[in-house]
């Protein structure tokens, strides 16, 4: 039955932002995903760049990550209501950025559990000014009625929450890609959701700690994950592979953005050379290793 779900329902068509419609596919039964697009936040955004999943248990269903405004929130709940009417008991954050968390809205007439790391509701409030302010320049009209929710169940270490006959491991992590990564693991499928700890395609992204980054990836690859949904690209079983790729370059960065500081380099010429070897390998890489570097370099210089 789940084949022909997929082959026939993949979908859930919801027309928002320039008739963009949101589409969830199944990828294992029980479980479904939406890719975004590599679009950068501040050109051409429209709150659709996060991988956005539903995982459908006997009791319930739990959302991990919401989209980037109210509108694709929105999408997302019609989209599970043509899959199935159990009861939406979980709404996890992967992590603090605002693609992620926005279409959250969405969701409060449910009554779910929101579920974030322990430090999320904290980063939500200290950056509710910027992200608002912004996310209304980026996306206009796109972002009405968007707001901030934050988590009712925070995690600060290890969580299980149960769907009825499938278990959902959460996993918190000190600073690395953000200061409130949290991982999700689905036993019965084998299934690893990532968050933003792996980036497929996609230049990865840093607004951490680069080193708690690479220590991450070093305890991620000892789950036993048959396929992982990363917080941006495609789906894969050859997540394990798409991981070293992300430590090389984030290892490339953090040499690159050393050897530059001890040459006596400013910022500006570090972010025109630091990593350049990875350029052609990554989505949007002028913008975002630029980025990396401006935020990289103040935080070694005094290594």
């Amino acid at each position: 039955m789940w084949r022909l779900l997929q082959g026939l329902i993949l979908l859930a068509v919801v027309p928002y932002a320039q008739a963009t419609a949101l589409t969830l596919t199944e990828v294992s039964p029980g479980v479904y995903v939406h890719q975004g697009v590599h679009e950068d936040l501040s050109e051409g955004y429209h709150g659709d760049i996060c991988n956005i999943s539903v995982v459908i248990g006997k009791s319930g269903v739990a959302v991990i990550d919401t989209g980037g405004n109210l509108k694709v929130g929105q999408a997302l709940h019609d989209a599970i209501r043509q899959l199935t009417p159990l009861p939406i008991l979980y709404v996890i954050n992967t992590h603090v950025h605002p693609d992620h968390v926005f279409g959250n809205a969405a969701f409060i007439a449910d009554h779910p559990q929101f579920i974030g790391h322990a430090k999320l509701a904290d980063a939500l409030e200290r950056r509710r000014d910027s992200y608002m302010r912004s996310n209304e320049q980026w996306q206009g009209q796109d972002f009405a009625g968007s707001e901030i929710v934050k988590p009712t169940l925070p995690v600060s270490d290890a969580l299980e929450i149960d769907l009825g006959g499938r278990q959902l491991a959460l996993k918190a992590y000190p600073p690395a890609h953000t200061s409130t990564d949290l991982t999700v693991y689905d036993t019965l499928s084998q299934t690893l959701w990532t968050g933003d700890l792996l980036f497929i395609e996609r230049t990865p992204s840093l607004d951490g700690d680069i080193k708690g980054w690479l220590n991450a990836i070093t305890q991620l690859k000892q789950v036993p994950a048959a396929r992982a949904v990363p917080g941006h690209g495609p789906v894969s079983s050859h997540w394990k592979s798409a991981l070293i790729d992300e430590q090389r370059y984030l290892q490339t960065l953090l040499e690159d953005v050393r050897a530059s500081i001890k040459k006596g380099e400013v910022m500006e010429k570090a972010m025109d050379t630091a990593a350049s070897s990875e350029k052609g390998k990554w989505a949007l890489f002028d913008i975002v290793n630029r980025r990396n570097v401006n935020i990289l370099y103040p935080a070694l210089e005094w290594e």
